[in-house]
């Protein structure tokens, strides 16, 4: 079992940065993959970044992939995500997610078999 808590969260202005972070716990290190996903109330799941946990491959959805950048610490078994250049539409509560069986894909959200509570990030001025 894998247990994920993110924090970072909170309220921005446009323009601004958050980091987030996704801490796993559980006495299990991740094997395969970590990632972000947000949600906005009434509205499906969006990805937003992922990265194997071997070998740091990454992959971004394609409204956040010049202003996010997505990061681990294998030592602390801590998932991180920068966001930089927030927007408005950028709010939303955002999830970390694990998966630790095998996967080829690891942008969607059945790819994974364990979730954090979720953070809120707002953009406001």
């Amino acid at each position: 079992q894998v247990q994920l808590a993110e924090s970072g969260g909170g309220l921005v202005q446009p323009g601004g940065s958050l980091r987030l972070s996704c801490a796993a716990s559980g006495g299990t290190p991740i094997t395969n993959a970590m990632g972000w996903f947000r949600q906005v109330p009434g509205k499906e799941r969006e990805f937003v970044a992922s990265i194997r946990w071997k070998d740091g491959s990454s992959y971004y959805g394609s409204r956040v992939r010049d202003r996010f950048s997505i990061a681990r610490d294998k030592a602390k078994n801590t998932l991180y995500l920068q966001m930089d250049s927030l927007k408005p539409e950028d709010t939303a509560v955002y999830y970390c997610a694990a998966v630790q069986r095998p996967s080829a894909t690891i942008q969607f959200d059945n790819d994974y078999e364990y979730w954090g509570q979720g953070t809120q990030v707002t953009v406001s001025s």
